[in-house]
């Protein structure tokens, strides 16, 4: 059996990144943010439980570089979804869509999504969260504004607000409401993205988030060991003990 190259290992400890923001994913939507453990996630991952700390401070940290990651990714699939537009008005309204569209299918992550960044340390800066501010500034300039660098933490304010307001426990508003606001905010016709209650062109929107995460294995070339989970974590480990 021949040494792994350091691509391949960085490769697979990349891998086992995903697998725990995935798992973060996963669970807090499952059990809400208290009943989650690092224990669960490192479980639920298939990593040694030390080893979250070795790519993550803690649990609030994980579990924001998670819904980044969930935000991120949703909003570019909207984005770059059949058929693919440069059209402005077309790219805000799947952009406003796609954000909403979270608040309704996963409101337990972005309740508590909306309360971690409440917290004294705010937003976690992680690429995802960055990738994020790019795609949403780059929204905004499509979109025709003369002054993106100002125009973009309006758009932003405007959707955490939205958000906020439609998972209010007890009085949460609905969705096509916020969406009439942000639409007649940004003069969109109500037929542009994806109307409440319709089908998104290719289909309906996909519950399984597993397609966010690039959670799979070398083969045997690229690792020089067999696959799987096992030599994966094995060398997790050794990396985790070495920090």
């Amino acid at each position: 059996m021949s040494p792994r190259s350091r691509s391949v290992n960085e490769e697979l400890r990349r891998r086992s990144r995903e697998r725990l923001l995935q798992a973060a994913v996963e669970l807090v939507s499952e059990r809400g943010y208290e009943a989650t453990t690092l224990g669960d996630i490192a479980d639920r991952a298939g990593s040694a439980r030390g080893l979250v700390s070795y790519y993550f401070p803690g649990k609030r940290q994980l579990v924001q570089s998670a819904v980044h990651r969930l935000m991120h990714r949703t909003l570019e699939e909207a984005l770059e979804r059949e058929p693919r537009t440069e059209d402005g008005r077309e790219r805000m309204a799947r952009a406003i869509d796609a954000i909403l569209g979270l608040a309704r299918d996963q409101p337990v992550l972005m309740r508590q999504h909306m309360a971690g960044i409440l917290q004294p340390e705010g937003f976690v800066q992680c690429p995802d969260q960055q990738r994020l501010a790019q795609l949403l500034g780059d929204t905004v300039a499509r979109y025709g504004s003369p002054d993106a660098a100002a125009d973009y933490p309006m758009l932003r304010a405007l959707l955490m607000g939205a958000v906020y307001a439609a998972l209010v426990p007890g009085v949460p508003m609905p969705i096509p409401t916020l969406r009439a606001e942000l639409f007649k905010r940004y003069r969109l016709d109500w037929e542009l993205g994806v109307p409440p209650d319709t089908e998104v062109p290719g289909g309906t929107y996909d519950t399984d988030l597993s397609r966010f995460f690039a959670t799979g294995r070398p083969t045997d070339d690229q690792s020089g060991d067999r696959p799987g989970r096992q030599s994966d974590d094995r060398s997790d480990r050794l990396n985790g003990q070495s920090k």
